[in-house]
């Protein structure tokens, strides 16, 4: 699983209902979650005991991978960053549908995802002397996160973020721009494009 060390596996089944109960969800998160994931499991355990190499670090202690089955390959996120909050643990969730998987890791509310890849084909390298190290190495790989400008992890998170955003704005006031007809409505969609492309990083 995931490249990681044997000693590391296990299957233990997590039984919806039982997250359901415990957690208190409302009707409409319940039915959310099961349009969405058709079962779950704990199947991976990297503590120090199972990767003697790694040592607990200050705010990572352990870390923990969930295969969850869909129902659907548009599934809604927040159905998985709820699972985050439910179980506050530093965890990978493998996602699959049919032959297909998708990696992601929850920070704060903020959801990191990979591309879709073949079932199995997808590794985690754990990096460093420490879960804490080990953890941001996961966190980075997944999310294509490169630090920069002495930004901490999630700072670069948010700049990020804040990054596609501008570049999705771009996108869809060039649109706009090559189909406006008026003149100068075309000039102010042109300077509002060029004071967002500043921003640009």
């Amino acid at each position: 699983m995931l490249g990681l060390p044997d000693s590391t596996a296990v299957n233990k089944p997590l039984a919806k209902k039982a997250v359901f109960t415990k957690f208190s969800l409302t009707t409409a998160q319940r039915e959310r979650f099961d349009a969405d994931i058709s079962r779950m499991a704990i199947t991976g355990s990297v503590t120090p005991a199972t990767v003697p190499g790694l040592q607990e670090g200050r705010e990572v202690k352990s870390i923990y991978i969930l295969t969850a089955t869909l129902r659907t390959k548009n599934y809604d996120r927040k159905n998985i960053l709820l699972l985050s909050r439910l179980i506050p643990q530093h965890m990978v969730f493998v996602l699959r549908y049919g032959e297909e998987e998708q990696v992601a890791v929850c920070i704060g509310q903020h959801l990191l995802l990979s591309d879709w890849t073949p079932a199995d084909s997808h590794h985690i390298h754990l990096q460093g002397l420490t879960f804490d190290t080990a953890w941001q190495h996961i966190v980075m790989e997944i999310g294509r996160i490169t630090l920069k400008n002495g930004n901490s992890l999630y700072e670069q998170i948010l700049e990020d973020e804040e990054q596609a955003r501008l570049r999705k704005r771009i996108e869809s006031l060039d649109r706009k721009c090559r189909s406006e007809q008026q003149p100068r409505r075309k000039l102010e969609l042109f300077e509002e494009i060029q004071k967002l492309k500043q921003q640009l990083k």
